[in-house]
């Protein structure tokens, strides 16, 4: 499961590579760490052609998830004497969101796969965590850190991120995994993300029906990409140009 990627493009190298044409952010700075909930550039369409956004990073959680978390709340709450009003204790659950989409057969997905919802999301370097080799491995396609992009799903949600905030509304999103490559399986034999490598592929995830726009749900060609980084929380050498 990727929990951690950076983003230090600047916004203008962003704009050029994904053919934006409006964009919906301030100053784009750095982002050497990115983490669940973090805010982070995504390249959208819009009703104008493709905008630069910035969302939440996790996409809500499936009902039965919440329920059940729901459930153990209540019945903790019970447990020591409390009324609970179950409805509205479900309505206030805390959800940090999902980061990560592998089962694009699911229900709770297939809603937000139409061209309306889906994105890119631009990104230097990726981390999959294995405590054996050292913690956060950072993986690129080299030591320069290109711009890259996940292919994403975004939507408007409201819900509680987290208790101290309460009830929001959010533009939030998440990207596709799929089985790893040689490279990537080495350090995390569950998945890696799904990376767009071409212009064509981001046009094809970006406007094409499901069917076709989901076969881009593959590991990378062995050999692309490379270990940048062991060790650390931020990827050190982000280029930022």
């Amino acid at each position: 499961m990727c929990n951690l990627y950076s983003i230090t493009t600047n916004q203008a190298a962003i704009i050029a590579l994904f053919r934006v044409i409006n964009r919906y952010v301030g100053n784009l700075a750095p982002m050497p760490g990115v983490f669940p909930d973090y805010r982070s550039p995504i390249v959208r369409n819009g009703a104008q052609g493709r905008e630069l956004a910035t969302a939440r990073w996790g996409m809500p959680s499936s009902s039965k998830a919440l329920m059940d978390a729901t459930k153990k709340r209540a019945e903790k709450l019970q447990a020591k004497g409390k009324t609970v009003d179950f409805k509205e204790l479900l309505r206030m659950e805390p959800d940090g969101g999902t980061t990560n989409i592998r089962n694009v057969k699911s229900k709770h997905w297939t809603r937000w796969l139409g061209t309306k919802n889906r994105c890119v999301v631009p990104f230097n370097s990726f981390s999959e965590f294995n405590k054996t080799e050292g913690g956060d491995i950072w993986f690129a396609f080299d030591d320069s850190r290109p711009l890259a992009c996940f292919a994403g799903i975004w939507t408007n949600w409201t819900s509680v991120r987290k208790v101290k905030e309460g009830e929001t509304t959010n533009d939030i999103f998440a990207f596709l995994t799929t089985e790893p490559n040689a490279k990537v399986g080495a350090i995390h034999p569950k998945a890696m993300p799904v990376i767009l490598t071409t212009p064509a592929e981001v046009e094809t995830w970006m406007t094409a029906a499901p069917d076709e726009a989901l076969k881009l749900q593959r590991p990378l060609p062995d050999g692309l990409l490379r270990i940048v980084a062991r060790g650390v929380k931020e990827d050190p050498a982000g280029q930022t140009t």
